[in-house]
C-alpha cells in the first residue's frame, strides 16, 4: 500500500526532531573531510557526524542530487559592486531527504573572484517567511575555511554537513558577501519568493531582517543529500516549460515536482532525486548573444555542466526544441534541431545514461507563430516518435494538445499564453512520464 506523503506541518515538525538529535549528539557542526578542488568539494564520503552516528557502514549511503538550477544569466546593472554586503538567502524545495547536505555555488557568469564571506545552510520554517526550522540552522565551511573564494566561471561545493532533510521539504541556503564581486550568476524564473537583508544576517534564524523579496535564485545551483534511500537523479534539461515560469509561485507545481512526487510514492519507481535544469527561452543549438560567457547559453553547450556533472545522474529527460523553432533567429531545418538533440543523446551514452525525450509541444495562437513553424515541429516530432532521436519518448505534444485542434494546447491545460501549460498541464505533463523507464539503465533494457 501506497504510504500517503507528510503534511507540510507534520514534515517540518519531524525535521525539527530529528534536528534537535542531531545538536544534542553532535554538540556542533561536524565536518567532513576537507578536500577537492574549486575552494572545496566536500569529497563523497557522508558528513562526518553521520558517519560516527549511524551504526551502518558508509558504504550504505551515498550521495545524491535533491534540487539543482542552472546558471542562466549575468545579473542585469550587478556589473560592478554585485551583492556586496547583502545577505542573499535562497528557498529552495528538494526532492529526495537525507541526513546530510552540501551545496554548491556558482560563480560562472562573474568576471572576477566571487569572495564568499559566510554561507549558510537551514531548514525552512514555512511558505513566504525567511524564518529557518529551530536547530537546525548550520553554518557552511569550504575547505574546512568559513569563507572561499570562487574564480570567475567556476563553483566550488561545500564541505558536507549534518542535517535531517525531509523529501518535498524547503531549505533556506544564505550567502553573505562583503566585497564587489562583479555581475551575480543568477536563475531569474525561480517561480519560488526568496529574500534579501542588508549586512551579514546568513545565521539569523528569525529571518525578521530579511525584508526583500526576490523572485531570483542567486549563486546557489545544487543541493546534495546524503542517505540510503535514494538510487540515484534523474535530470530533466529544457526550456522554459520545464523551468515552470508559469506554474504558481511558491507552489512547487513544475512537472518535474510532480514527477518528483511519483518517484517518492508509487510502487516500482525508481526512488532517484530529480534535478530541474530547465532555462526559460533555452535553444538546442544557439546562445543569447552579446557577453562571454553567453547568457542562457544553448543546451549542447550546457550539458556537461548542468547534466552529466550533477551527482548521482541515472537518467536525463530532454525538453527542447520550440525556441530554436520560434526565437530569432529562428531555425526552420528540422534536421538541424533533430541533429542537435542527437548530439545530446550521444553524450549522455558515453556516460551511459538512458536518455528520454518529449516532443515538440503546441504553441499554435502564439504570439508571432506562423504555419512554416508548425511544419517544422511536426517533423521534428515525427523523427522522434520513429524512435530516431531518444532510447524512450514521452509525448507530452500528444497529451497537452487539443484533439479538435492539434496545433493549439488543450484550453484546461494552456496558461493563456497559447505556449505554456498552467498547473494542470504540468501535472499532465508528470504524469505521462514512463518512470519504469527512467530507473532501467541503458544496459538493463538494451538500448
Amino acid at each position: 500500500m501506497t504510504r500517503p506523503p507528510l503534511s507540510r506541518s507534520t514534515a517540518l515538525a519531524v525535521v525539527a526532531a530529528l534536528a534537535a538529535v542531531v545538536t544534542l549528539v553532535s554538540g556542533a557542526v561536524l565536518l567532513g573531510a576537507a578536500g577537492g578542488h574549486g575552494g572545496g568539494d566536500g569529497g563523497d564520503g557522508p558528513p562526518a557526524a553521520v558517519r560516527t552516528q549511524e551504526a551502518a557502514p558508509a558504504a550504505a549511503g551515498t550521495w545524491t542530487g535533491s534540487w539543482a538550477a542552472a546558471p542562466a544569466a549575468a545579473e542585469p546593472r550587478t556589473g560592478g559592486n554585485g551583492l556586496a554586503g547583502t545577505s542573499i538567502r535562497n528557498v529552495v524545495h528538494t526532492s529526495v531527504g537525507g541526513t546530510g547536505a552540501r551545496v554548491q555555488l556558482s560563480n560562472l557568469f562573474g568576471n572576477r573572484p566571487l569572495h564568499i564571506a559566510h554561507a549558510s545552510i537551514a531548514v525552512s520554517a514555512g511558505p513566504r517567511t525567511a524564518a529557518a526550522v529551530p536547530g537546525s540552522m548550520r553554518r557552511l565551511t569550504f575547505g574546512g575555511r568559513a569563507a572561499a573564494v570562487v574564480p570567475a566561471g567556476r563553483a566550488t561545493v561545500s564541505d558536507p554537513v549534518p542535517l535531517p532533510v525531509a523529501p518535498a521539504s524547503d531549505l533556506l541556503v544564505t550567502v553573505y558577501s562583503a566585497v564587489p564581486s562583479g555581475p551575480v550568476t543568477l536563475h531569474p524564473h525561480a517561480r519560488q519568493l526568496s529574500w534579501l537583508a542588508r549586512g551579514d544576517r546568513t545565521e539569523d534564524a528569525d529571518g525578521a531582517r530579511y525584508t526583500t523579496r526576490t523572485a531570483y535564485w542567486r549563486y546557489v545551483t545544487a543541493v546534495d543529500v546524503w542517505g540510503t534511500r535514494a538510487a540515484g537523479s534523474v535530470v530533466a534539461i529544457g526550456d522554459s516549460i520545464t523551468d515552470g515560469v508559469t506554474s504558481t509561485v511558491g507552489a512547487d507545481q513544475r512537472w518535474t515536482d510532480h514527477l518528483a512526487a511519483r518517484l517518492r510514492t508509487e510502487r516500482g519507481a525508481p526512488r532517484f532525486g530529480v534535478l530541474n535544469e530547465g532555462i526559460s527561452g533555452n535553444r538546442i543549438l544557439l546562445s543569447n548573444r552579446g557577453r562571454s560567457p553567453a547568457n542562457n547559453p544553448s543546451a549542447l553547450d550546457r550539458f556537461d555542466r548542468d547534466v552529466l556533472d550533477r551527482t548521482g545522474v541515472r537518467a536525463v529527460v530532454i525538453e527542447l526544441g520550440v525556441n530554436d523553432i520560434l526565437r530569432r533567429p529562428q531555425q526552420l531545418d528540422p534536421r538541424r534541431i533533430v541533429a542537435g538533440l542527437q548530439q545530446l543523446v550521444a553524450r549522455a551514452h558515453e556516460r551511459g545514461l538512458i536518455a528520454v525525450g518529449s516532443t515538440l509541444t503546441p504553441f499554435g495562437g502564439h504570439l508571432g507563430a506562423v504555419p512554416r513553424q508548425e511544419t517544422v515541429r511536426l517533423a521534428v516530432n515525427a523523427e522522434i516518435r520513429a524512435g530516431r532521436v531518444f532510447d524512450a519518448v514521452v509525448d507530452f505534444d500528444r497529451v497537452l494538445r487539443d484533439p479538435a485542434d492539434p496545433q493549439r494546447l488543450l484550453p484546461a491545460y494552456d496558461s493563456g499564453d497559447r505556449l505554456h501549460p498552467n498547473d494542470a498541464g504540468y501535472r499532465r505533463m508528470a504524469g505521462a512520464v514512463d518512470v519504469g523507464v527512467l530507473g532501467r539503465g541503458r544496459a538493463a533494457s538494451g538500448l
